[in-house]
């Protein structure tokens, strides 16, 4: 990773419907809606820039393997429901909106998170929509997620941020030890 610093945490918003919240991350992209598709549906794309890896295209409903990054990654069946290229991809909990913007596009991910994760997922999601935004531009840093994110100050920043502006205390994690008074 290069000195990639992330901006401020914008653009995000939670749906609340009890326990089921719904973190909605937009991001205007200086990219087609065409080539911002490619990379969100294959994998060898997506091992560019997403928190998981997946074992067949995503731009084709149907079953895929999708393993999400982290301590011990487990390969997970999900369904790939809809796809309306290069407009709208669904697939487990997640949503992907995109809108022709300019000569860009707008990516909207719409995802079911639990509570106590929402602010952990939203700066995880930032990271990944900036590493994304390098890639197609021919700028690559590297994927930055699942572990690798986590240990990253940029990540912590944007976790307490998120977590403000969501209103929920920021959670411990990884786990810091106690300040000592």
């Amino acid at each position: 990773m290069t000195n990639y610093i992330p901006g401020p945490a914008t653009g995000a918003r939670v749906q609340k419907d009890g326990e089921k919240w719904t973190l909605i991350l937009a991001r205007d992209l200086r990219h087609s809606p065409e080539k911002v598709w490619q990379a969100l549906t294959d994998p060898a794309q997506l091992r560019e820039w997403a928190p998981f890896d997946v074992d067949a295209s995503l731009g084709t409903v149907g079953t895929v393997k999708l393993t999400w990054l982290g301590a011990q990654p487990v390969p997970v069946e999900t369904k790939v429901k809809r796809v309306d290229a290069p407009k709208v991809l669904e697939y487990g909990d997640i949503r992907w909106e995109l809108e022709a913007l300019g000569g860009g596009t707008r990516l909207t991910l719409w995802i079911t998170i639990p509570p106590k994760f929402v602010s952990m997922g939203a700066a995880g999601w930032h990271i990944c929509f900036d590493v994304l935004d390098r890639y197609l531009a021919g700028t690559p840093i590297g994927r930055v997620a699942g572990g690798e994110a986590i240990k990253f100050e940029g990540w912590r920043r944007l976790n307490a941020e998120y977590a403000k502006q969501f209103g929920i205390e920021t959670p411990n994690w990884p786990p810091q030890p106690a300040q000592k008074s």
